[in-house]
Formats: structure tokens, sequence, C-alpha cells
């Protein structure tokens, strides 16, 4: 698929580079101000992703141009394996001093373009659906996406807590040991991970290499505000932090980010992830974070959101997933 079919005058489309994380981030930083969706990234943020291994950034990425400045960008990623539908997510935004002149009108299309053909590369015999989100506030957004074809399927929220508050962490169930994330359990946490959200609406197994990409190997993972639970050997429940400096450096905020938190079937019902959810909130604000953060999708069939509300967390803002079939 070409990149160049019928982009708004005076305008150039190619490919998003890792010279180009500057201006991306210079992108998404004007997009922060008027869209104000608690999201800032770096430069280091965004090389990053796009080192991800089941990234082809040279087909599944686009950057529009006006001279130097990039105005809009678009991403197409699709997951390691298929649960039920093989959900293709595609992202994009237009600098909000060029919306309103076709931009974003011209950018979806492409996005779902591109995400067809990445379903029929990889999953062809599946169900396909391409998703996409936008926050709540985002009239505009909502809007297009409507007139394009896009349904609302998901809800989620986006919480947060003051860890100036105390943090109690509930007594350590008999039979089970609460302990810090080292290596060496990395890849029996993945395996827990993926066991666990089996059962979560658009979550999918994930590779060693998507896992390292964007959890245990992410620059902003800390080990040190990562808590497992073991049953014997076993990994049964755990909760993972992360730091994102961009965050801080925008907000003047320290902030936790809790990026997931998970027990298994067998041994839920015991309060085992809200005691590794608590003990990284502890340490964290012992370490000199403010806040912790989390999203939970509203429809959780754990009854997660009811633990966050337990342990302190109220919604910041909400999050629409948009949903357009694949034939």
């Amino acid at each position: 698929m070409g990149i160049d079919e019928g982009w708004p005058a005076g305008l150039t489309a190619r490919p998003i580079g890792k010279d180009d994380a500057v201006a991306w981030a210079e992108l998404l930083a004007a997009k922060e101000k008027v869209d104000a969706e608690g999201e800032n990234y770096d430069a280091d943020d965004l090389i990053e992703e796009l080192a991800d291994p089941s990234l082809d950034a040279a087909r599944d990425t686009i950057g529009l141009w006006s001279g130097e400045q990039m105005i809009g960008y678009g991403v197409v990623r699709a997951p390691d394996e298929v649960v039920d539908v093989h959900r293709v997510r595609t992202e994009g935004t237009v600098h909000p001093q060029w919306r309103g002149r076709g931009i974003g009108s011209a950018l979806v299309p492409w996005l779902n373009r591109r995400a067809a053909e990445l379903h029929h590369e990889r999953q062809p015999g599946a169900q396909g659906e391409i998703n996409t989100g936008t926050i709540d506030t985002n009239t505009s957004a909502k809007e297009l996406l409507a007139d394009l074809g896009f349904e609302k399927c998901r809800y989620f929220f986006s919480m947060e807590r003051d860890l100036g508050k105390p943090v109690e962490v509930p007594a350590l169930p008999a039979g089970v040991r609460l302990v810090p994330f080292t290596p060496a359990y990395d890849e029996p946490l993945r395996l827990a991970h993926n066991e666990v959200f089996l059962d979560h609406w658009g979550s999918t197994p994930k590779s060693p290499d998507s896992w390292k990409t964007w959890y245990t190997g992410s620059r902003a993972f800390r080990p040190a505000l990562a808590y497992l639970v073991l049953d014997g050997d076993e990994v049964v429940a755990y909760t993972l932090g992360y730091e994102y400096v961009a965050d801080t450096a925008a907000t003047g905020i320290r902030e936790v980010y809790i990026g997931q938190v998970g027990t298994k079937r067998s041994h839920r019902g015991q309060g085992l992830a809200a005691l590794a959810l608590a003990k990284v909130m502890a340490e964290a604000a012992a370490a000199g974070f403010q806040r912790a953060s989390l999203g939970v999708d509203a429809d959780n069939p754990t009854g997660a959101l009811g633990l966050y509300e337990r342990l302190g967390y109220t919604t910041k803002n909400t999050w629409i997933t948009y949903r357009l079939p694949l034939d």
C-alpha cells in the first residue's frame, strides 16, 4: 500500500524512523496540551516503541509532515496470537493547529487499510476487527470514528490514588510468600500473566519478545516496585510497577503506574492481588512517589474495579474503545 494517496496539499508522508522521535514527541506534547489525556512521551519512549520486533515500521507507521514539523502520525499493531478475535489496533493524531482540514479524515482510512492488510497477512482465517480508542472528552475524535463506521465496544477507566495517604498492606495468608521481582522469575511470571489474562477482553498471550519489549524489558519498568505472590515456587499473583519520566517532567508529580495486576484463577478470592498491589504502593510511597495510577476495564470479570476502589483509587477519566469489523 502506498503512502502518497490523497493527503491534503502541502503535506508529505513517510514511515516513522528513529530519527523522527524528537519531532514525534513534540507532536504528542502539543496533543496533550489540548486533549488532556494524561499521557506524555519523550523521544526515548518512542524509539523504544519503534524497536518492537512485531512492528514493521516501514509499513505499519506513517508520519505526516509540513516541512520539518510532524503534524500527524499513525501506527498499526497486531497481537502475537489470537484468542477469539484478531484485534488489530490503530492509533494516531493530528496536531491541534492542523485539525479541521481533512487530515484526520484521510489518516483513519489509511490506518484502516493497513490494518486490513495486516490481518489478512497474519491471521487470514480468523475473525478480525480494528480497535482504536479515544478519551471520552475528545468530541471530534468520537464524531470522526462514528462517521467512518466505528462503533463503541468497551469502556476503560483511568484511576489514581494519592500516596500521601497511608497504605495498609494486608496480612500474608498462610501457605504463600510475597517476594520482590528478580530476573529469575521473569519467565514464570510471563507464563502466569498469560494464564491470568486469558479471560480478559482483548488480551492475548505475550511472546518472550513482546514481554521484554512492553513489560519487564521496558525502560519504564521498576523491579523494586514489582512484587509476586508464590505458592511454593509457583507465581500465583503479582503486581508490576512502572515510572514514566516524561510524565514526571511534564507534571512535576512522581507517579508509579500500576501496569499489571493479576491472580491465577486457582488462587482468586484470597486477597492476593490486593496484597501485592498494596505492597507496591507502600514501597512506592516510601521511595518518594506521590501518586499511583492504573487503568481498568469497566467490565473486568474479576472484580478489579471494586478492588481498586477499596484501596482508595478514584476515576480520573474514561476511555472508549471502538471497533470496526474486518471482512
